[in-house]
């Protein structure tokens, strides 16, 4: 009781739930989930992804809320207060973040060049084949960049819960939003022809992302949409990386926690289909559905040359669109060092700025390897899953397809039977709040999940 009290508290539902979108609306929902759509049928894609949001994701992020709340502890400490053998499941919880924060704070460091080179020159150079391959493989230019992105997520962890991740969510996500939609809306005005006389509509692309194509799409080719849907949640609602569990320790007694999960839910939904409006429209006006690629390739290669074809509105296209990126990518990095942070506080009772320095200093040391990782340190490694990987994208697959995972496995086992989920309802329905969905939630995190999460693991591990 005496530790609940010492925590600081975001002020009220609005702090808590911009807080948690803004973590959950990243990098992941815009240059993975437009690619995952286009890949996977469209509005197929799109279907699964919003029914699995609707129970697998719903379950694990009202789990970790709830787990956060219920202990008002962060992720490194919060499992073994319910259960001292859980302790595992919390330094897991805690290792993701700390893998993820170096190699994010990187990417975050890609967007700020471009974000200035869009400012000072312009879409010309950055449209260019091999501009992108050039900047991240020099030796000092990404790691100058990645020092500003990570002195700038910094800047809001040190500042604290109130004065820091809600002040700044509150003034950023509604911005992130305004401009989300705008250039949503402009995709789909868009018209071009290209060299070889077809012409191309935002309007036709909004078919192509929208309309479910099932064409030649068997069991195991679904299978594949599931699996791919499943993996994006993770991406998408910020769930097994201890980050809802940090925020969920800083949301007061009072507060509706149904009602702020539902709504946080919802506005990672729509962020994340606003997302593919945005980009699929335009991609495949200018450069066809094969514009379509995965990962850094179509932020920072298709869509510079999509802004170049637009001619001198481009520009400011380019720079409201890095402008959103930036905020999307500051909002989650935020929320990533603050996991890790709030383990440190709880675990060992450093100060706020003694725990965030520590970290920023870790992120930075590590931050540097990354980015030498495309330079004096290359290497290529075969991964189980087929890809090959570079350091940022081995420590991307350790932290998202090993670790997170195994986080949401033990989980659903902790909850779902050792614990049992009323564990979770009780915190839910404190103060009268109704659990519309209790029984799902309870099929979810007992049965449904884990399977789901098994396959996932072994698809992962490459067993199958």
């Amino acid at each position: 009781m005496e530790h609940r009290k010492k925590r600081s508290t975001f002020s009220g539902t609005v702090g808590f739930v911009l807080a948690a979108a803004g973590s959950a609306v990243g990098l992941g929902n815009i240059w993975r989930f437009p690619y995952l759509a286009a890949k996977d049928g469209g509005g197929v894609f799109i279907l699964v992804y919003i029914i699995l949001a609707l129970t697998f994701g719903f379950a694990i992020l009202t789990t970790e809320v709830a787990i956060g709340r219920k202990t008002a502890h962060g992720p490194l400490t919060a499992y073994s207060q319910l259960n001292k053998k859980a302790g595992f499941i919390g330094f897991f919880a805690w290792v993701v973040p700390i893998i993820i924060l170096p190699y994010y704070c990187t990417i975050g460091g890609w967007v700020l060049k471009y974000l200035a080179e869009f400012l000072v020159a312009g879409s010309g150079d950055a449209a260019q084949d091999g501009f992108f391959t050039g900047h991240i493989t020099s030796q000092y230019s990404p790691i100058i960049w990645m020092v500003v992105f990570l002195a700038m997520v910094a800047f809001v962890v040190f500042n604290g819960v109130n004065k820091g991740i809600e002040k700044y969510s509150k003034i950023i996500m509604p911005a992130l939003v305004v401009l989300v939609v705008g250039i949503s809306f402009f995709s789909l005005t868009l018209s071009h022809t290209d060299a070889e006389g077809v012409t191309r509509t935002g309007l036709q692309g909004l078919k192509v992302y929208l309309v479910p194509d099932f064409s030649g799409m068997g069991v195991k080719d679904f299978f594949v949409v599931v699996m791919d849907a499943m993996g994006q949640l993770f991406y998408s609602i910020s769930v097994a990386m201890g980050i809802m569990v940090a925020y969920g320790s800083y949301v007061k007694k009072d507060v509706n926690l149904m009602k702020s999960i539902n709504q946080i839910e919802l506005f990672d939904t729509v962020v994340a289909l606003l997302a593919g409006l945005m980009i699929i429209p335009a991609v495949f006006t200018f450069m066809g559905a094969e514009g379509m690629t995965s990962g850094p390739g179509l932020m920072f290669i298709s869509l510079p040359k999509v802004f170049a074809a637009m001619g001198s509105f481009g520009r400011v296209i380019g720079v409201l669109f890095f402008v959103m990126v930036t905020f999307a990518a500051v909002t989650s990095a935020v929320s990533v060092q603050e996991a890790v942070v709030s383990g440190i506080m709880d675990k060992w009772h450093f100060s706020r700025k003694k725990s965030a320095t520590i970290v920023t200093a870790y992120a930075t040391i590590l931050g540097i390897v990354v980015c030498l990782g495309y330079n004096l340190w290359y290497f290529e490694l075969p991964l189980p899953n087929g890809a090959t990987a570079q350091i940022l994208d081995l420590m991307d697959y350790i932290s998202n397809n090993i670790f997170m995972p195994i986080v949401a496995i033990s989980e659903c086992i902790l909850v779902g039977w050792v614990l049992k989920p009323q564990t979770i309802i009780d915190e839910v329905t404190l103060g009268g709040c109704k659990f519309r969905r209790r029984e799902l939630y309870i099929a979810m995190v007992k049965i449904v999940a884990p399977v789901l999460l098994i396959v996932l693991l072994a698809q992962a591990l490459g067993i199958f």
